[in-house]
């Protein structure tokens, strides 16, 4: 078991603990001698306006990801499981599809569902509708939906499939004593699908959260890695990267990996406690 071990401390563990390391200090470019700052560089990240642009924007892509994407991808399980539809295995794989597709390619592809002269979107959805066309990519209030809608495409599918596996977990037993004692098919779902399919939940919605502050090759090929007009369209993860690898500031960004690393950590024992998991019985 050592190459893996090997592998692991060199690819991951390493630089994880010098990313840790170099948060503490000041270094602009690769042969610059870095200075020991302390938790300045963290301090400068409260006062810091792009920041907050960047972490305002990634949270309201997680609350879509969240409030949309989940409650989309659990409906759509339930479709997928009913035994009366036909040709389950096809639309399995249909919906799946989206994720095994390249980030980068998906990014190109909705460059041209969203453009505002000739996208799929504005010629043949609003414009039949007699409705003007919309800058999605151009307007600063549009890029976020935009990129929402680029997620729910892309992620929809995949957390339905994990719907689907908890929902072949349950029990038919359980349903059928339930409807045998007189529970609509409704009352079923609301007391005991959803109550067993609370591990589930849990795992969709950690990496929804997760999935949503590392986001990085989808908006940036939709809208440029500056972020588009006013930043409207920067995440966290973009943000890492201009300050890391665009501005050779090495210290400040890996401040800005750790303190992303924290948010995600904060919520994920949020919602982990919300959901129960750390309730004594």
């Amino acid at each position: 078991i050592s190459p893996f071990f090997i592998g692991y401390a060199i690819f991951f563990l390493y630089p994880v603990l010098w990313a840790l390391y170099l948060s503490f200090f000041q270094q602009v470019g690769i042969g610059s001698e870095p200075k020991f700052v302390g938790l300045q560089n963290y301090a400068n990240l409260l006062s810091d306006d792009t920041f907050r642009t960047a972490l305002v924007n990634t949270s309201y892509y997680a609350a879509g990801s969240i409030f949309l994407i989940v409650p989309l991808a659990l409906l759509l399980a339930v479709v997928l499981f009913m035994r009366s539809l036909r040709g389950r295995e096809f639309f399995r794989l249909f919906f799946f599809s989206p994720n095994i597709t390249s980030g980068v390619v998906v990014g190109i592809i909705f460059t041209l569902v969203f453009s505002a002269d000739y996208g799929l979107i504005n010629n043949y959805i609003l414009k039949p509708l007699g409705m003007p066309a919309v800058r999605w990519l151009q307007d600063p209030q549009w890029i976020m939906p935009a990129i929402i809608i680029l997620g729910i495409w892309r992620f929809t599918g995949i957390n339905a499939l994990y719907f689907m596996a908890g929902l072949q977990n349950v029990s038919e037993e359980v349903r059928e004593a339930a409807m045998i004692d007189g529970a609509t098919r409704w009352q079923v779902f609301r007391y005991v699908t959803l109550p067993l399919l609370r591990p589930v939940m849990v795992f969709v919605l950690t990496f929804a959260i997760i999935g949503s502050y590392n986001l990085f090759a989808e908006p940036s090929i939709l809208v440029g890695a500056q972020g588009g007009p006013n930043n409207a369209g920067l995440f966290m993860t973009m943000y890492l990267y201009l300050t890391g690898f665009r501005f050779m500031k090495f210290g400040y960004a890996s401040a800005i990996g750790y303190a992303l690393a924290l948010i995600i950590l904060v919520l994920t024992l949020i919602q982990l406690r919300v959901m129960g998991i750390f309730r004594e019985d």
